[in-house]
């Protein structure tokens, strides 16, 4: 599908080589037709090597023939990168970022062009396990929709939203979603160990019982409420129960949301350009 068009990746994180890896993965794609760019240093040069594609240190450069655009920049830099590229990209091309809290206006005002997607990605993309959601401008045509289907196809499930502020939502739940799950994790291991496991053993047990729950939960024919799953292994005075009153007293739940709001928050603050941030504040309203 790409072989005829041309890809311009705006920073060479492990975000875009993702989707490069993705594209090669799907076959949609050949290194002839990617570019990536960004500051000059050892990164570049890493992935000329591996995927054979062309590189360049100048963002504005390497934007003027491409026929898709990709921001892969991480958003403290954005401001730069945006003002540094406006007038660079040609009339029709599709501009797609995976920036995290940068709303659709903020690039267009920022690049002087109209046709953008705005996507979320997690960091499972980087196995193509990953899950993004991703909405439109209107100027988008159906075929740049199809188009940025396959692109963020490569990094796993994709969830396409008419309203833009599902983004930071979902910035907040899945995007920052595996850095709890993450420490969720790294709290049952280091459990295991303060129980007298073996932490080899202890990683063992938690990752086999993260992925294992997981796929009982979506291998149900019909949709399940995740309070019947649990109540299946809950018996009534049992070890589950026990463990779950604990949990439930120490504000669980609430730890988790006040989580969640705080990274909404903050997933708004920076696309505001806000670059102080106090968790206090969020917390306490």
């Amino acid at each position: 599908m790409f072989n005829d068009r041309k890809i311009t990746f705006i920073g060479p994180g492990v975000m875009a080589e993702a989707i490069i890896a993705g594209l090669f993965r799907q076959k949609v794609a050949n290194p002839e037709s990617i570019t990536a760019a960004g500051p000059g240093g050892d990164r570049l040069d890493q992935l000329r090597q591996k995927y054979g594609i062309a590189i360049s240190t100048d963002n504005a450069g390497a934007s003027k023939e491409a026929d898709v655009v990709v921001l892969a920049v991480k958003p403290q830099r954005l401001d730069r990168v945006l003002k540094g590229m406006r007038g660079a990209i040609k009339p029709g091309a599709l501009v797609l970022s995976i920036v995290a809290g940068a709303a659709i206006e903020k690039i267009t005002e920022g690049l002087g062009h109209e046709i953008i997607v705005r996507s979320m990605p997690n960091t499972p993309a980087q196995i193509g396990e990953g899950i993004t959601v991703w909405t439109a401008s209107p100027q988008v045509s159906q075929e740049q929709h199809e188009m940025a289907r396959r692109i963020l196809g490569a990094l796993g499930t994709d969830i396409f939203v008419e309203e833009e502020n599902y983004l930071d939502m979902a910035t907040a739940l899945s995007g920052t979603g595996p850095a709890y799950v993450f420490l969720f994790m790294e709290a049952m291991v280091d459990a295991g160990v303060h129980l007298g496991f073996p932490r080899r053993i202890a990683e063992q047990l938690v990752a086999q019982t993260v992925r294992g729950s997981v796929d009982y939960y979506q291998k149900h024919d019909d949709p399940v409420h995740l309070a019947r799953l649990r109540n299946e292994v809950t018996s009534p005075g049992g070890t589950s129960a026990a463990a779950l009153y604990y949990l439930e007293k120490a504000g669980f739940r609430t730890a988790i949301s006040r989580a969640i709001w705080a990274a909404y928050e903050r997933s708004r603050e920076l696309g505001r350009g806000g670059k102080s941030h106090d968790p206090e504040r969020s917390e306490n309203g």
